[in-house]
């Protein structure tokens, strides 16, 4: 494996050829999507035209069902009714969707189809149903945020992402779980799932003894179970792209800065600003091309959001790219299943003509990790403490609760040091990318784990995730997931397509590749 070592690193390209590539209509995509209106899908042309074959209504992607919707093959009403059943069936098992909202979806449903006949068409999501993780405030819906200060708190406001899914046609069903404050992992020690004080612990579809990751980990359990067409993620560490991949299912942490976080628990500002970003995750990666543009751009809140173009992964060629992948960063202990499925998918990417090259910045990542763990509790977890207070929990889950008994902060100098050192990281992360285009890696040293680890078995750098995903929350580049293989003991192993900053058509297209290859998401046996 070379590592960092290359002596040529070609300039990033112009801004000017950065336009001229992702063309006329992805720029205007961007601008128009920041609105609420839903006006901007109104003509058929503009729909985006599903390649899914699945034959089982609740199992189809969400740019299939849309369109069956529109094409009248299917109502909103008969699929919203689908999706109910199914949460009906299956979530006594899992555990994934903690809040319902089935009588109001099904008056929305109603009144979709009512608009269809009138050939009013909301936007490309028009009818299908989706559930949003708990972390994200919903008009109307209990909105816990996985903490107690916030058991009965009802949402006044649907949060911009949501909104924006509403004023487009989307159904919302219910929320799905998550730990407090979207960091508690399952809220107590020996627990690797997502889970809070409030809801309990959520399951994994394909074996009920291993967890779903988190922190979007009832979205990734309900949505690979059939009971959701989509739901809307939240990745600072890899919250999107964990649950993805242990779930089996397509998922991406976009850009960041390019989606807004106002309606979130954890939202925007402050020191971890840019590591949070939302991230659509559904059983395609077609509906990723679809949702994603529909959440992105500014909502005059969130003041950090960039108003970027949105690029077209259907002018992408994956023959043209320049591939580096690493089956492991020698820092996490990595099984050999999903070593071997990053291989694999790298030889697919040779034999679809691209040049591939084994290679990873371990120094820059080795670094990276030191930064990030630092910097992290740097101020004693006073953030998380602020969280709690300002949310009125007086208890906290014992996972953080232990984070603040035995805090350690840093002196005011050092952490100003670290922040500059982080930025200095990033600088040497993008030089070192400049020779490539797409990164393929693991997305966790394991499939899904078991969830009763027991105690004594803390989270570590050495523990699934902690060294794949968090570089690229600080670095803010884009990452898709899909599922590319499976474990000896039948659970999904997914990888992550990086690309460069605001470069989500190669990433998508480099998964839908992969997906193609490897067949992606599979129907899990609950």
């Amino acid at each position: 494996m070379k590592l960092n070592n290359s002596k040529h690193i070609p300039s990033a390209p112009s801004r000017r050829k950065f336009l001229n590539r992702v063309g006329a209509a992805g720029a205007l995509m961007a601008i128009s999507t920041h609105q609420l209106s839903g006006k901007s899908f109104e003509r058929k042309s503009e729909f985006l035209i599903s390649k899914d074959k699945t034959d089982d209504l609740i199992f189809m992607s969400t740019t299939k069902l849309a369109e069956m919707i529109r094409t009248k093959k299917i109502s909103s009403e008969e699929l919203v009714m689908a999706y109910i059943d199914r949460i009906e069936d299956v979530n006594y098992h899992l555990n994934a969707v903690v809040m319902q909202c089935f009588d109001r979806a099904l008056m929305e449903a109603k009144e979709a189809d009512k608009a269809l006949k009138k050939k009013n068409i909301k936007g490309p999501l028009h009818g299908v149903p989706m559930t949003l993780k708990d972390s994200w405030e919903a008009e109307g819906v209990i909105s816990t945020g996985g903490t107690l200060g916030r058991i009965d708190y009802v949402g006044k406001k649907d949060a911009t992402v949501l909104a924006r899914m509403r004023a487009n046609g989307a159904i919302l069903l219910g929320k799905t779980n998550t730990p407090e404050f979207t960091l508690a992992g399952g809220g107590m020690r020996g627990v690797r799932t997502t889970g809070n004080i409030i809801y309990g612990l959520s399951k994994n579809p394909y074996n009920l003894k291993h967890g779903t990751s988190g922190s979007s980990g009832g979205a990734g359990s309900i949505i690979a179970a059939g009971g959701a067409a989509f739901d809307i993620g939240t990745d600072w560490g890899g919250s999107v792209r964990l649950p993805s991949s242990t779930n089996g299912i397509a998922g991406i942490k976009p850009t960041s800065v390019r989606c807004p976080r106002t309606g979130h628990i954890v939202d925007y500002g402050g020191v971890f600003d840019s590591w949070q970003q939302p991230g659509p995750m559904a059983r395609r990666v077609e509906d990723l091309m679809l949702l994603t543009p529909l959440m992105s751009g500014p909502d005059d809140i969130d003041a950090a959001v960039v108003p970027m173009p949105w690029p077209d992964p259907s002018l992408i060629n994956v023959k043209d790219l320049k591939v580096a992948f690493y089956a492991s960063n020698l820092i996490a202990e990595t099984a050999e299943d999903t070593q071997n499925t990053v291989r694999q998918a790298a030889k697919w990417m040779e034999e679809a003509g691209a040049q591939v090259t084994e290679d990873m910045p371990l120094e820059l990542f080795t670094e990276l990790g030191e930064i990030r763990r630092e910097l992290v509790s740097g101020d004693g977890w006073a953030f998380l403490k602020r969280a709690g207070d300002l949310h009125g929990s007086n208890t906290l889950s014992e996972s953080i609760q232990s984070r603040l008994d035995n805090a350690k902060p840093v002196s005011a100098d050092r952490y100003s040091e670290l922040l500059s050192l982080q930025d200095k990281n990033r600088r040497k992360m993008l030089q070192w990318f400049q020779q490539y285009d797409v990164i393929l890696c693991p997305t966790t040293a394991t499939p899904a784990e078991e969830i009763d680890q027991g105690l004594g078995k803390e989270w570590t750098s050495r523990k699934p995730g902690a060294s794949y995903c968090g570089p690229y929350n600080t670095t803010g580049w884009p990452s898709t997931v899909v599922r590319c293989g499976t474990s000896a003991d039948n659970l999904p192993i997914g990888i992550q397509c990086v690309a460069h900053p605001w470069r989500e058509d190669v990433s998508l297209s480099v998964a839908q590749y992969l997906e193609e290859r490897s067949g992606g998401w599979q129907m899990p046996p609950i």
